[in-house]
């Protein structure tokens, strides 16, 4: 009897690896077929870029060239007519040679030379020889810089693309809130209603500052969600751990718990890493992107809009489970009243529809 237990149970765990190794078979294929698909997009599109760039240098060399050769022709025209008066005057003075007035011959002389001097100082006249070795030395520097750009561009929208399959649904939690929010029936906007609702001061609540959290929280895996921000002058957004402080006063930064990035007066962009760093966004951000790998120790941020990466908290030890969090801040008298959005992800199809698995499964999302 034991020994048939012990035969079938063998014959399972030989069907699981079985399974498992057809199941890596599948999963090393479609990373293949990813890897492939990401690789042409990106070489497609540098590419792309080199010809456009080699369309330019060959039109810039083109005019300097046209710009040459219409010099040389004006050049030549002109010395064509000093050339024509030179010879009229040859044969004038050919003929005045064969008078015996000798008087006269010296008038006629005199007169045909007063007034004329040549237009130009023909020593001194060389047609401009454009340096296109130059021309191509500042074609293939700005190329560089282009490409360098449209790389970042291209890696940063495939990364999207990959993360973004990890998207969570995130809702807010009322019993975080501060007193001064006001939360959507759907729990997903947030935004500062000026006026101290009375609430329970529980234990999970803000009670210091306009925070609140979502209601769902991570302990392990990759988790994503987006945030609408436009319309504001001021907001936090990220994740932190679940113990942080929610009654006192604490700087935002890793080693207090928080993994976040922020807006101040409109148009100033920092991380909180302790000290802050600033973020070189050029344009208002619109909506932001927030990815964690629990297992890798990382936090990452994206302009959705431009598809551009903001910053990334990495070597992260985390230990505790972590939150989203977001803060509207104050409502600044109107100016800042729009609402954070927790927006759903646009997703796109083209990576298949588990990302390709670009991240190793060694974990799986447990979601509370």
């Amino acid at each position: 009897m034991k020994k048939q237990l012990c035969d079938v149970e063998l014959k399972i765990i030989q069907k699981y690896e079985v399974d498992e190794v057809k199941r890596s078979v599948v999963l090393s294929r479609k990373d293949a077929d990813t890897v492939i698909a990401v690789s042409v997009q990106v070489f497609t599109a540098l590419i792309s870029c080199v010809e456009r760039s080699q369309a330019e240098l060959i039109g810039v060399i083109e005019e300097k060239k046209k710009t040459t050769e219409k010099q040389a022709e004006g050049f030549t025209e002109d010395l064509q007519q000093e050339v024509t008066q030179l010879e009229k005057r040859s044969s004038e003075l050919k003929q005045l040679s064969h008078s015996e007035d000798h008087l006269h011959l010296l008038q006629n002389f005199t007169s045909n030379n007063t007034g004329w001097r040549p237009t130009k100082d023909w020593t001194k006249v060389n047609v401009y020889q454009s340096s296109y070795v130059e021309t191509v030395r500042t074609a293939v520097s700005q190329l560089e810089k282009t490409l360098s750009q449209e790389m970042k561009k291209q890696l940063c929208d495939v990364e999207l693309k990959i993360i973004q399959k990890y998207e969570v649904d995130v809702t807010l939690d009322p019993d975080t809130a501060h007193p001064y929010l006001i939360l959507s029936e759907d729990g997903k906007q947030v935004s500062d209603g000026n006026i101290r609702k009375d609430l329970p001061n529980n234990t999970e609540r803000f009670s210091r500052f306009i925070n609140v959290l979502g209601q769902q929280s991570f302990s392990s895996g990759r988790f994503y969600y987006e945030v609408q921000v436009g319309g504001k002058t001021d907001w936090t957004i990220g994740v932190v751990r679940e113990s942080i402080d929610r009654k006192g006063v604490k700087t935002l930064r890793p080693n207090n718990g928080y993994w976040t990035i922020w807006l101040s007066n409109a148009n100033v962009y920092k991380a909180a890493a302790g000290p802050p760093i600033l973020l070189p966004v050029r344009e208002a951000l619109q909506k932001v992107g927030v990815f964690v790998d629990y297992e890798e120790g990382l936090v990452s941020f994206y302009d959705v809009e431009t598809r551009v990466h903001l910053y990334s908290f990495t070597g992260c030890s985390f230990t505790e489970r972590l939150y989203p969090f977001f803060s509207p801040c104050n409502n600044d008298g109107g100016t800042n009243s729009a609402p954070l959005i927790i927006s759903p992800v646009n997703m796109d199809a083209e990576l298949g529809e588990d990302g390709g698995n670009m991240f190793p499964p060694s974990s799986k999302r447990r979601k509370t």
